[in-house]
């Protein structure tokens, strides 16, 4: 069960990090990021496995690779952004957190133009000429 140890680790850093935080915040800031980051790299497998599954739906269905890609790097970008977003708050510099989470959004937005133009269009198309 990896989310026993996910969790286990998660814990652990969260008593250790209390108890140097009095003596050194700087280490238990760096411990913090260090955890959060091999959590990040314990889920690399699933979302690799996650990815592949997508993959092959989109493939079976028929469904044009680039909207796929689109919506793998929108996803992408929503938990990179919410991942940094969150050290920096951890770090105490919520102005920063709210500048990634604002610079995250307008990337996934500008990704997703070319699927809102194309959904548009579509609807578009269906509706009756006048």
């Amino acid at each position: 069960m990896e989310i026993i140890q996910i969790v286990g680790l998660g814990l652990i850093a969260t008593f250790l990090a209390l108890i140097v935080k009095e003596q050194k915040p700087t280490f238990a800031f760096m411990l913090v990021v260090f955890v959060g980051c091999v959590i990040f790299l314990l889920l690399i497998d699933q979302i690799s496995h996650i990815i592949q599954m997508i993959d092959s739906i989109a493939r079976s269905a028929n469904v044009n690779v680039m909207y796929v890609e689109t919506i793998l790097k929108i996803i992408g970008i929503a938990y990179i952004a919410e991942f940094g977003a969150q050290i920096t708050k951890d770090a105490g510099q919520g102005a920063i957190a709210s500048k990634i989470e604002l610079g995250g959004k307008i990337l996934i937005l500008t990704l997703a133009i070319p699927i809102i133009s194309v959904i548009i269009q579509t609807i578009i198309s269906l509706l009756p000429s006048a």
